[in-house]
């Protein structure tokens, strides 16, 4: 196994660790036993765990601890499970399956689904604030930068431009990278400066760096997930693919067809290697941003 590989799954096995400790049943919370399994079901349905690997990985990258970092990167993974719980909702993008089994809403109801997405979207500042590895000003720092790469003018803001393109037919390239770094490119970046921030980083140039390098991570990544619509299957995508013609959305692919929204993707990623000169550990993060572009799933 390879040293990137082994380092991966050392932050995929720290993770998974800390999501289950973070939400866990106690005899105060039987009453609310349904809400905390809806959300656990969500949480622990796999995925690629990316957005907290670049928390891990932008904290060593920037010198630190990994370790230190254990809360943010379990918010942002909760976060982003529950942006995945509310697309999937009939009034949504109505998908009935999420990561290759049945959406949220599907095995504990629409209701149930919304509360637990509403439950995942505030108890990661409870668990940032309650942290006893970072400092109250790392904390704090934390926060805010999360709190905007998640609300109006973040990945909901993003989602809202989604919904309303699919209603347009004069949707260009322009429109779709403001909508993808808003929906996509938010959280990956987020996720990027937080790391900066655990290791106690103060070289502002480092964490512009880190935050620029998220956005084009982000783009690439969507890009990727156009293509891989069109190219995948189901069962390797672990959702429904063809989905986007179906919701009337315009992609990079339809734009541009497959072999040009590649060569873009790739173009984009090149782009996101360049930031990462800025670091001088940057080994694993090169090879991160390599393997994602390459993905099949």
């Amino acid at each position: 196994m390879s040293l990137f590989k082994e380092k991966f799954n050392e932050y995929i096995r720290f993770t998974e660790r800390n999501l289950k400790n973070y939400n866990m049943h106690s005899s105060s919370t039987d009453a609310q036993k349904n809400l905390i399994d809806s959300m656990n079901y969500s949480l622990e349905a796999g995925g690629k765990r990316i957005r907290p690997v670049l928390v891990y990985s932008f904290c060593e990258a920037c010198g630190g601890d990994y370790r230190t970092a254990s809360a943010p990167a379990a918010a942002i993974e909760m976060i982003h499970t529950f942006s995945l719980i509310h697309d999937d909702l009939p009034a949504m993008d109505n998908d009935d399956y999420r990561r290759g089994k049945p959406s949220c809403h599907k095995a504990f109801g629409e209701a149930m689904a919304i509360l637990a997405g509403d439950a995942l979207s505030v108890l990661p500042f409870g668990i940032i604030a309650d942290d006893d590895k970072l400092t109250e000003n790392q904390k704090i720092q934390i926060i805010s930068h999360l709190a905007r790469a998640v609300g109006k003018n973040g990945m909901i803001g993003g989602q809202v431009i989604d919904m309303e393109n699919e209603q347009r037919y004069d949707v260009d390239e322009a429109n779709l990278r403001n909508m993808y770094k808003h929906k996509t490119g938010e959280l990956i970046s987020v996720s990027c400066i937080m790391g900066c921030i655990c290791a106690g980083e103060t070289d502002m140039r480092k964490i512009e760096a880190a935050a620029e390098y998220g956005y084009k991570l982000g783009l690439a990544f969507q890009i990727v997930d156009d293509i891989l619509d069109v190219t995948s299957t189901t069962e390797e995508l672990g959702k429904p693919v063809g989905s986007d013609e179906e919701e009337n959305k315009t992609t990079f692919v339809t734009l541009y067809g497959i072999e040009k929204a590649q060569s873009i993707a790739g173009e984009i990623t090149r782009e996101a290697m360049l930031l990462l000169e800025n670091f001088d550990n940057n080994g694993f993060l090169m090879e991160l941003t390599d393997m994602l572009l390459n993905r099949k799933n």
